[in-house]
């Protein structure tokens, strides 16, 4: 296993499990939550600042601003006159460059495949759900109505696609930011990850070859 997997979600659609699943196939790490006290650990930011801004948009950000900022690092004095929220997320865009330097593992959102866009052992994977299997997921999980797991997943999806689509140069969810969407209500999380590994596998066989 050489390759670094990115995994975007819906909200509901269990690809934080399945994460885990393919994670645990192959022996390597996956970071989801993880992410945010490994980037407040190397940014020197509080662990709960990550939390309260994790994957939501700030409307005040100017992309060329901010990638800018980046190139001149965390002690420059344009950083620290930055927005939170920017800080933030350039604190994980870094986070997830060393981590993918590191070894091979899986990340879950948070714009990871954009920020490792330029490697070469990368595998962007996208997860989706049927609206009523991801409703009754998210009414067991957290113990709402069937009209609030709805609505919950209606939300946060939104800040999903409005934090990627506002911090990459991509759209999220589309058929061609990704190299593999899956729909995991038809197979189930166990399915879906089994179908994940098959690719993985068949993904690194081929690169060999080439």
């Amino acid at each position: 296993m050489t390759s670094v997997i990115t995994i975007g979600r819906q909200f509901g659609s269990g690809g934080r499990e399945i994460g885990q699943l393919v994670a645990k196939h192959f022996g390597i790490k996956c970071y989801d939550k993880e992410l945010l006290a490994r980037a407040a650990k190397d940014s020197g930011l509080c662990e709960e600042v990550f939390e309260h801004h994790d994957e939501r948009p700030t409307n005040s950000f100017l992309y060329n601003l901010v990638m800018d900022t980046y190139s001149f690092g965390y002690n420059s004095s344009a950083y620290v006159d930055m927005p939170v929220s920017h800080k933030v997320f350039l604190a994980q865009f870094d986070t997830i460059k060393k981590l993918a330097e590191e070894e091979p593992c899986i990340i879950v959102g948070r714009c990871a495949d954009y920020a490792l866009s330029d490697r070469d052992n990368l595998i962007r994977i996208f997860i989706s759900g049927d609206e009523e299997t991801k409703a009754r997921r998210i009414m067991e999980r957290f113990d709402l109505t069937e009209s609030q797991a709805h609505d919950m997943c209606v939300k946060k999806d939104k800040q999903r696609r409005s934090y990627y689509d506002y911090y990459s140069s991509k759209k999220w969810g589309h058929v061609n930011t990704y190299d593999l969407s899956i729909n995991s209500s038809v197979l189930g999380l166990e399915g879906t990850a089994e179908l994940i590994i098959q690719y993985v596998s068949d993904v690194e066989k081929a690169r060999g070859q080439s």
